[in-house]
């Protein structure tokens, strides 16, 4: 697979790095995707949605959510486990992770609750009121500057 070199892009543009980074990370070579925790992202509203990650074993005090440079980061460390303890067999993995999601424009995390096992990361897409359409009325008869002679 062939590398891209967006430094020219770089040097010729101004206000357009997040564009330029979302470039490098879709050309990244990185061919095997992370695959824990496993999760799911729903729909739950017109303009919410959710983040359910499963990380049975961990404790809410070994969690960490948090948003950076518009990327969602869950991260998890598992705190010195007991020595003494001896598993015939270990089937629920508690190996640290760090998961990043990518967040669009004007999406805004909401809030998060630890249950039954599973993180659940509240999201809500907040549109600015200046990018919302909006209606303009017509004039019937008249044209704008027929209308301001007409008042004045």
């Amino acid at each position: 697979m062939r590398t891209l070199d967006f430094a020219p892009l770089y040097r010729a543009t101004v206000g357009f790095d997040r564009i330029a980074d979302m470039m490098d990370r879709v050309m990244e070579t990185e061919v095997s995707a992370p695959t824990y925790p496993p999760y799911n992202i729903e729909k739950t509203a017109e303009d919410a949605y959710r983040i359910s990650v499963a990380v049975a074993g961990f404790a809410e005090a070994e969690l960490s959510v948090e948003v950076k440079d518009g990327a969602l980061i869950v991260s998890a460390r598992k705190a010195d486990e007991d020595k003494e303890r001896k598993f015939l067999h270990r089937g629920i993995a508690t190996r640290a992770f760090d998961r990043r999601f990518q967040l669009a424009d004007h999406v805004r995390v909401s809030g998060a609750s630890h249950v039954d096992g599973m993180l659940n990361i509240d999201l809500v897409r907040e549109v600015p009121e200046a990018l919302k359409p909006r209606r303009i009325e017509i004039a019937g008869g008249k044209t704008a500057i027929e209308a301001e002679t007409v008042e004045v």
